[in-house]
């Protein structure tokens, strides 16, 4: 019978962990995303959490540590798509919506938090979610100019212009989620914002398309 050796975490440990280190991420977002974050004590993540306060020092540093790695966990499945082959093409664009209405729809309050960090300059976390953003700036305009070599995209194309195209169609209906659902008298549940992201997917991708390849004009018309 082998024995374990000394100083290595048994599978139970490890998952053990894994399983406060996840529970203390979901306490934290049910927390901030419902006060603000100055509102919001480490004491009451833990209880929520159910585990010792010190868990938080443990795992993330601090209270700001634990804050800025919830954002990182819900932006971060958004970031790493743009390193895929989702967005090879602009048919992409609707898989990514629907992957971002996917993900909101379990958080609604996410992107309202997101604006009240960045346009407010509410809570700790601006600087770090402005470092996250531009990555998926950088990211994002890589693909774009890929789509221009390729013919997918003309090369006129302001890849922020596109970027900023894009987060008005996928953080609109969401951070106006209540006030559409009161005016169209129904939810915006997921069947509907998957029609959504069809539209919008096709929508721009139909732009883009247009865009690389104009109508030539015929030499009769005046």
């Amino acid at each position: 019978m082998t024995s374990q050796a000394p100083n290595t975490p048994s599978k139970d440990g490890i998952s053990q962990a894994s399983s406060v280190h996840q529970r203390l991420l979901d306490a934290a977002k049910r927390c901030f995303l419902a006060d603000d974050y100055h509102q919001v004590s480490t004491r009451r993540i833990a209880e929520l959490a159910q585990v010792n306060v010190s868990m938080i020092r443990y795992y993330f540093g601090s209270k700001e540590g634990l804050y800025e790695e919830m954002i990182r966990a819900t932006l971060n499945p958004l970031l790493e798509v743009l390193d895929g082959e989702m967005l090879a093409t602009p048919e992409g664009f609707t898989d990514y919506l629907r992957l971002y209405y996917q993900t909101m729809l379990a958080a609604p309050e996410f992107p309202v938090l997101i604006v009240r960090v960045l346009a407010l300059k509410h809570g700790p976390g601006r600087r770090f979610v402005q470092q996250l953003l531009e990555r998926g700036r950088s990211r994002g305009a890589k693909r774009v100019d890929e789509m221009k070599q390729r013919g997918l995209a003309g090369p006129e194309v302001d890849p922020d212009v596109l970027r900023m195209a894009f987060v008005s169609l996928a953080m609109t209906p969401m951070l106006l989620k209540n006030v559409f659902e009161e005016q169209m008298e129904r939810p915006m549940d997921a069947e509907f914002l998957n029609r959504l992201a069809s539209f919008n997917g096709q929508m721009m991708a139909a732009g883009l398309a247009a865009l690389a390849h104009p109508p030539t004009q015929s030499k009769d018309t005046p």
